[in-house]
């Protein structure tokens, strides 16, 4: 049974790779074949799903890169299981409909590739336990929904669309990477089905607060949570079947999917529920509020897909088995008639060629089945009974009512539901059932193709409202693993008249009442421009990228001298920095003894220094600087490397003559610095110096590889057949390191060989 769980994502990925291999798309029956690897792994987690309900998770593990405690390991169990579900399923109705939707046999071809990559991807998500192994999956859902989003590329507004998912979704991924590694770090455990257990010590540890801020800003980003909520119905610029998979049981669900397991590990304190009540309880309106202003199909959908995942996140943060049984209850029925309708909104803009409600009424007539799947659809989003939509939205009321602070979380689960309830009036209601304003006599029903989802999809709302057994267990099952106490009441569709049957009538009257007067409604709900953070986006990209370009523009001038001042300068603040760490007083202690020949050296070295910084003749400059190098060499000597002084002899030696040849043909030198240029310069220079002298005497006083220095001091005689340990490091413990100094000397010398065989060519001619 754990091999079944990489057979899953096996069967997802495959596809990506034999598609391309197939041939042409023309044939009908391709599109039937492109969704049976969905379907497979489907019921491969149908197989999986008796033991799960058991109470036995899944578990595969195998080791990845054991040196860092990574291993490729997967779970399934309450949670995963439903999300995985829809993934999978869900997933197989959109192939099977992105086909009809989509022309041409190269767009086809890439449509299923992409859906097939991101399917692979989300499935990792819902199966991945080890923390470093859920965040490449969940990179994947970002880098491929990128790809779904700006699938028409040459659209200007697909691409900037589909780059902002990116950015927001990508800034989340990152800081969610930062929380995974704070809380391996406080607990010592990778595993998500682990670190649970140690929640007392994640919650009490002072890096809580990060590690909080950090996982719910990678959850808030990939949800469209607000502050982050602009990003979604911008991406409605992809193509429909992607807007229905993205946006009903896939990428936005995976960031409350994250809360959900997020629950039982940073769950249960006043921050967690704080954080999760304001931005989900904005969030429910905001959508609410933004979708109702629109008259585009999918824009309205968009809308309503913010309002819910806001719900579904104010129900976690409410708490209590009764709150994430509820919120479970509303992921389902979501996932359930919101592809319904993104796929519906497709079939009607591919039969009519437009989206507009104000243009569309009356399709009930040419297109009865999408009528039917609309109706079901629309009834579960508006928490009408039967539909599992209304069990959803009464266990969100009961939770709420069983709340200390009840009349706040009743407040707003009323309010919004009474503009989920405009909205599902306004997608599913008007395109068929309203008056329409220019009627066109060639619409026709949609294919088979793109109708069986959006009916299975839209009779599975009502069929597991009318019988929520179906269900119950599997909800149940997840809602006790994410809660502390244990649900013992059953999920039931009547449950006689009580208080939150009452305001779910409510709520479903003012929401009629609201569509009613949507004529002088919108206008009030239009001033609060849910959408006046994405000009903040742009605000704060526009602001980076400008910083970006002065800043380049800063350190790449195209001057030398100047890169030379920032090379030198950072490398001054990075080496004092760690000079006043391990501290300077006691470099001195470790300074070799001088003599006289030392001492007459350095004086010599001292005023060959003052003549090649006050000399006008780059001849003299640059012998001057030999002198130097050569002063250098003799200091090598003295202290017992002749070897190194040997080298450095050579070096300056190819060095002089190499530049004596090139420093002829410059024009004569010219003092172009001014005198405060010249002092800035001479302190630059004095303050490098001073730092490399310290660093070279506190590297002496330094013995950090004790275990290497005492190897290489025994294994020199024995090993290297040499009584001299320098001559053994250089020609046998690096010698290959030796090797690449000799090929540079060698190539140098080529180099200053053929200058000045050219000279002297020149010359005799």
């Amino acid at each position: 049974m754990p091999e079944l769980l990489p057979c899953i994502l096996l069967l997802l990925l495959l596809p990506c790779f034999i598609i391309p291999a197939l041939g042409s798309f023309s044939s009908s029956r391709f599109g039937w074949l492109m969704c049976l690897p969905a379907f497979a792994a489907f019921f491969l987690l149908l197989k999986a799903a008796p033991g799960i309900l058991d109470g036995q998770p899944v578990e595969y593990r195998v080791p990845w890169v054991p040196l860092l405690n990574v291993d490729f390991s997967l779970h399934l169990s309450g949670i995963r299981l439903v999300l995985a579900l829809l993934v999978t399923g869900i997933g197989g109705f959109i192939q099977l409909y992105a086909y009809g939707y989509m022309h041409g046999p190269s767009p086809t071809k890439r449509m299923a590739i992409l859906l097939y990559l991101f399917m692979f991807a989300m499935a990792g998500v819902c199966l991945a336990d080890h923390m470093i192994v859920f965040f490449i999956f969940w990179e994947i859902t970002s880098v491929s929904s990128y790809l779904l989003i700006g699938f028409n590329h040459a659209d200007k507004i697909s691409r900037r669309n589909a780059l902002q998912a990116l950015l927001v979704t990508g800034l989340g991924g990152v800081s969610l990477l930062l929380g995974f590694i704070m809380m391996a770090s406080v607990t010592g455990v990778w595993h998500l089905s682990e670190i649970s257990a140690f929640q007392p010590q994640l919650v009490s540890s002072s890096f809580y607060p990060a590690i909080l801020t950090l996982v719910l800003l990678g959850a808030f980003t990939k949800s469209a949570q607000f502050p982050f909520h602009f990003w979604l119905p911008n991406a409605m610029a992809a193509p429909t079947p992607v807007s229905a998979y993205l946006h009903s049981a896939t990428m936005v669900k995976a960031g409350v999917f994250l809360l959900f397991l997020m629950t039982p590990i940073l769950g249960m304190t006043t921050a967690w529920s704080t954080a999760l009540l304001i931005s989900g309880g904005i969030t429910f309106f905001l959508g609410g509020a933004f979708g109702f202003v629109q008259n585009d199909l999918k824009k309205i959908l968009a809308g309503s897909t913010l309002a819910i995942l806001g719900m579904i996140t104010f129900l976690i943060g409410i708490g209590g088995s009764k709150a994430i049984l509820a919120a479970v209850l509303v992921l389902l029925a979501h996932a359930f008639y919101k592809a319904s309708l993104f796929m519906i909104a497709g079939c009607v803009d591919h039969s009519t060629g437009t989206r507009d409600i104000q243009v569309l009424g009356g399709l009930k007539k040419a297109m009865p089945l999408t009528a039917l799947a609309a109706a079901l659809a629309g009834l579960s989003m508006s928490g009408l009974p039967p539909f599992l939509g209304f069990i959803g939205k009464e266990y969100a009321l009961k939770a709420a009512l069983y709340s200390p602070d009840k009349i706040i979380l009743l407040s707003t689960i009323i309010v919004s539901s009474m503009l989920i309830v405009g909205l599902a009036l306004k997608a599913a209601y008007k395109p068929f059932w309203g008056t329409p304003q220019a009627p066109k006599e060639d619409i026709h029903e949609s294919s088979t193709s793109m109708l069986l989802g959006p009916l299975i999809l839209s009779c599975l709302g009502i069929l597991t409202g009318l019988l929520p057994f179906t269900v119950s267990q599997l909800v149940i099952s997840s809602t006790d693993q994410l809660s502390t106490s244990a649900y013992k009441d059953g999920i039931h569709l009547w449950s006689g008249f009580n208080l939150p049957l009452l305001l779910s009538t409510i709520s479903i009257g003012l929401g009629i009442t609201l569509y009613a007067f949507r004529d002088k409604v919108t206008p009030a709900l239009a001033i609060i421009k849910p959408q006046s953070f994405d000009s903040l986006y742009e605000g704060t990209l526009n602001a980076i990228l400008k910083f970006a370009s002065k800043l380049t523009t800063g350190l790449q001038s195209g001057f030398l001298r100047h890169y030379i001042i920032i090379i030198i300068l950072s490398t001054f603040v990075l080496i004092y920095q760690k000079l006043i760490t391990f501290g300077v007083s006691n470099i001195f202690n470790s300074a070799l003894p001088w003599n006289i020949p030392v001492v007459v050296i350095t004086i010599l070295m001292l005023g060959a220094i003052l003549v090649a910084v006050n000399s006008r003749s780059r001849l003299t400059t640059l012998v001057a600087l030999g002198l130097i190098g050569y002063g250098v060499a003799f200091l090598f000597m003295e202290y017992s490397a002749p070897d190194l002084a040997i080298t450095q002899i050579l070096v300056e030696t190819l060095t002089v003559v190499l530049f004596a040849s090139v420093v002829r043909k410059l024009p004569d030198h010219k003092p172009l610095s001014s005198t405060r240029s010249k002092i800035y310069d001479l302190t630059l220079s004095i303050a490098f110096g001073t730092m490399i002298t310290l660093l070279v005497l506190k590297s002496n006083s330094l013995n950090l590889g004790h275990g290497i220095s005492d190897a290489i001091s025994r294994l020199s005689y024995p090993e290297g057949k040499g009584s001299n340990i320098v001559n053994v490091i250089l020609v046998d413990f690096r010698a290959l390191d030796t090797w690449g100094e000799i090929c540079v000397l060698a190539i140098a010398s080529l180099g200053a060989a053929s200058i000045l065989n050219t000279g002297i060519r020149k010359r005799e001619k």
